[in-house]
C-alpha cells in the first residue's frame, strides 16, 4: 500500500468531538515513552507528522490523521486494479504514565475506553510494547481487558534496533508465554523500528488486508 496523502485532521477531548466521517480508523496506543509518534511518522514517511517530545505523556487527545492510499493490484479479486482509499489513522494518549495525578489518569483511561469500545468505525488497534522490557503488568492488563471487550489488536514491538536478533526472539517468547496463562489463541506480533523502518511494510499490508475486506463486505 502506498500513502498518497496524510494530514492532521483535528484533536478531539471526547468520542463525541471526533470526525463523523464514514471511514475505517486505525488506532495506536502504548504506555508513555513507548516511541508511539516516532512509529507513525515512519509509518506516513513524514519526520513532523506527530510532534515527537522527550517528556512522556503529551498526547492527551484523540489525535485523527486523514490517509488517502492507493490499494495496490489484488489478482485474486474480481476487480484487481488499484484504487484509492480514505481512512483514518488515530493517535490515542498513552497510559501508565507515574507522573499524572491519579484524577488524570482515571480521566485519559476513560477517555481512552470510551473511544475503543464506542468507536464504530474502529477497524483494528495497534498496540505498542516497548520491545527491550520484560512483559510488564499494565501492558498485560490493557491486552486483556481489549480482549475481554473485544477490540481487535495486533502487538507492535517497538525499538527492536536496540536489541540484537536473540534478545528480540527471547523477549517475544517471554510476552507469548506470559500471554498463554490467560489466552487460548495469542495475539498477532509484529517487531518495528523508527530508525530502520523495520515493520512498516508489515503494517501498511495488514491495514491495506483490512480495507480490502471492508471494501468487500
Amino acid at each position: 500500500m502506498k500513502i498518497e496523502k496524510i494530514e492532521f485532521t483535528c484533536s478531539s477531548p471526547s468520542l463525541k468531538f471526533c470526525p463523523k466521517d464514514d471511514i475505517p480508523e486505525f488506532a495506536f496506543i502504548g504506555r508513555s515513552n513507548v516511541g508511539k509518534s516516532s512509529l507513525i511518522n515512519m509509518l506516513a514517511a513524514h519526520k513532523g507528522l506527530a510532534k515527537v517530545s522527550g517528556t512522556p505523556g503529551k498526547t492527551r487527545l484523540l489525535n485523527h490523521f486523514r490517509v488517502v492510499s492507493v490499494i495496490s493490484k489484488d489478482p485474486a479479486s474480481d476487480n484487481p486494479a488499484p484504487g484509492l482509499s480514505s481512512w483514518f489513522l488515530v493517535d490515542l494518549p498513552g497510559y501508565g504514565f507515574a507522573k499524572l495525578s491519579k484524577t488524570a489518569k482515571e480521566k485519559f483511561e476513560g477517555l481512552i475506553q470510551a473511544y475503543l469500545q464506542n468507536c464504530e468505525n474502529l477497524a483494528l488497534t495497534f498496540l505498542l510494547i516497548d520491545s527491550r522490557l520484560e512483559p510488564q503488568k499494565i501492558d498485560l492488563e490493557f491486552m486483556n481487558w481489549l480482549g475481554d471487550n473485544e477490540v481487535p489488536f495486533i502487538i507492535l514491538f517497538t525499538k527492536t534496533d536496540k536489541l540484537s536478533k536473540t534478545q528480540l526472539a527471547n523477549n517475544i517468547a517471554s510476552y507469548q508465554k506470559a500471554l498463554s496463562a490467560s489466552w487460548a489463541e495469542l495475539p498477532l506480533i509484529m517487531p518495528t523500528s523508527s530508525e530502520t523502518n523495520l515493520g512498516r511494510e508489515e503494517v501498511l499490508g495488514t491495514i491495506e488486508d483490512v480495507l480490502r475486506d471492508i471494501s468487500a463486505g
